[in-house]
């Protein structure tokens, strides 16, 4: 006969088999941060090298949503929502479908969605923007593309009074 686990004269109640196991403690979700409204210097290249770096590589497409504090690059396609702390990449040649909050969001691929919230956002060259973009600064290349509305440069204090998601919406 086998002993698999030796009682203590505290738990005689408890089967000589059982093991105590804690259950995983829940997994938190990142903050929504508006990173449109922090500054540009709040983006700092010390940020930028303590976070690690996903990648999704160009041979790959997938479907979900990705939410974390580090880094995504996108070299492939992706649809669905990006919400990170850190930068998010569209590779050239890369397609994202989704909502998008980052730090910094840097499109050389096409970005079919809205950029919700960024601190800065660059548009390369050979980048494609179909959709609204709320931004702390705005870096557009020659030769880039974006059909959609921009709105860069307002913090929360020196947003225009009396516009509202419900006033600009309303017109038809």
């Amino acid at each position: 006969m086998a002993i698999f686990n030796q009682q203590s004269s505290a738990k005689k109640d408890a089967p000589a088999f059982a093991t105590e196991t804690a259950a995983p403690p829940p997994r938190e979700t990142p903050p929504m941060v508006d990173y449109a409204a922090m500054p540009t210097s709040a983006v700092r290249a010390s940020e930028r090298s303590e976070a690690k770096e996903s990648l999704i590589a160009s041979d790959l497409t997938i479907e979900g949503k990705i939410e974390g504090s580090g880094h995504v690059r996108i070299a492939g396609r992706f649809k669905g929502d990006v919400n990170v702390q850190g930068d998010l990449t569209i590779e050239k040649d890369a397609k994202l479908n989704g909502g998008v909050r980052a730090k910094k969001v840097t499109v050389a691929g096409e970005l079919e969605g809205n950029i919700e919230a960024a601190a800065q956002v660059e548009l390369q060259q050979s980048g494609v923007l179909i959709g609204d973009l709320k931004a702390g600064s705005l870096t557009v290349a020659a030769g880039s593309r974006m059909r959609g509305q921009a709105e860069f440069g307002w913090d929360e204090k020196n947003a225009p009074k009396g516009r509202s998601g419900a006033e600009s919406g309303a017109a038809a």
